[in-house]
């Protein structure tokens, strides 16, 4: 079965860091270029990072830029995802995808084959 499990978020002040880790199974992992997505209560689903197969490309939304760093480790299906200058609203459940398209698109939720279960993130004021 494939899996891609989340972990690592909590409650941080502002200005805080967190490292989210996500483990994959089931698939062949470095075949995959893979996302982080977050979703804040009533808001919809929203794209953070990606980062391609091999780890030398990545996309970032501008809200997250200079301050969130995704990387992967493919000897060990990992993928990860650096946050630091966390923001009150960066508060949000954060997922990994996973697509085997190398041209996904990065912000494209529909696009993605694989989703995993998230993680919450919270960040007091």
């Amino acid at each position: 079965d494939v899996q891609l499990q989340a972990s690592g978020g909590g409650l941080v002040e502002v200005g805080g860091s967190l490292r989210l880790s996500c483990a994959a199974s089931g698939f062949t992992f470095d075949n995959y270029v893979i996302a982080w997505f977050r979703q804040a209560p009533g808001k919809e689903k929203e794209a953070v990072s990606q980062i391609d197969i091999n780890g030398g490309k990545t996309y970032y939304r501008d809200f997250v830029k200079g301050r969130f760093t995704v990387s992967r480790d493919n000897s060990e299906n990992a993928l990860y995802l650096q946050m630091n200058s966390l923001q009150p609203e960066d508060t949000a459940v954060y997922r990994c995808a996973a697509d085997r398209k190398k041209d996904v698109h990065p912000s494209r939720v529909t696009d993605y084959d694989y989703w995993g279960q998230g993680t919450q993130v919270t960040v007091s004021s």
